[in-house]
């Protein structure tokens, strides 16, 4: 009972020094005063945006963040993009990093994001949200090809040397699995947003786009709202709660709330 008492979980982010998320998860026989210091600790001492958690599967930010990436490649399918245009539509253009989503997932490790999916889609058995963890048919591929990502030297983009010896990334086709030279990406919507500097507003113009782009926020958006909606009061209970996780964790500018 002693040790029960002393005893919480915490969850970095991977680089530390680089992501500012600390999550703080007691059990229900943490002593309230043991949750206290790790909130105190975790903001004065290490600088951290630090999030009460509760004790469910891969807590705040791995749920809701992994659940919007595996969003975001349903609606690619839906709307047959390409790993290029998804990573124009979500990078910065969205308050989202540069890496956006398939650069991400080559730096942090393909075989990360299985494991967490993985993880959620078997033990999630009443989430209306499962079938999304289900990982697709060219994630499996990608596996069992070992091509993880800048650990294995591959993975949805490849760095190679051209005929002049300069360096090359060539993006994945997911449909032929071969490797090409990157193409630029061009949307309608997103060349109406280049001059509206306050990331809300850009959103606003982004949802209503009448291309392809805007039924792509429309669709991975609206679900990555609808499932983080329905996740209060299981992971927390307040919706600041999420935003906060979902933002320092994966470096969003906006949560979903």
């Amino acid at each position: 009972d002693d040790f029960k008492k002393n005893f919480a979980g915490t969850h970095f982010f991977n680089p530390p020094r680089y992501l500012k998320l600390f999550e703080n998860i007691p059990t229900p026989h943490t002593d309230p005063e043991v949750v206290k210091f790790l909130m105190h600790y975790g903001d004065l001492h290490l600088g951290k945006t630090t999030v009460l958690c509760k004790d469910t599967p891969a807590f705040i930010a791995n749920r809701v963040g992994v659940f919007a990436i595996m969003k975001v490649v349903d609606s690619m399918n839906k709307l047959d993009l390409n790993i290029e245009e998804i990573d124009k539509l979500t990078g910065p253009v969205i308050g989202r990093p540069k890496s956006a989503t398939f650069r991400t997932s080559d730096v942090v490790g393909l075989d990360t994001l299985i494991k967490v999916a993985g993880n959620l889609h078997e033990g999630l058995v009443n989430d209306e949200g499962r079938k999304y963890f289900k990982l697709p048919e060219v994630v499996l591929k990608l596996e069992q090809n070992k091509w993880l990502g800048d650990k294995t030297g591959q993975g949805f983009y490849k760095k190679t040397k051209n005929a002049k010896g300069e360096t090359e990334i060539l993006t994945l086709d997911l449909k032929t699995f071969e490797y090409k030279a990157k193409a630029k990406s061009k949307f309608a919507t997103l060349e109406t947003t280049k001059t509206i500097e306050k990331l809300s507003e850009r959103f606003r113009v982004l949802l209503a786009g009448k291309d392809k782009a805007g039924e792509f926020y429309k669709d991975s958006f609206y679900g990555l709202f609808q499932y983080s909606s329905n996740r209060i009061p299981e992971i927390a209970d307040e919706l600041y709660k999420v935003d906060d996780a979902v933002c320092a964790g994966f470096g969003w500018e906006l949560g979903p709330f």
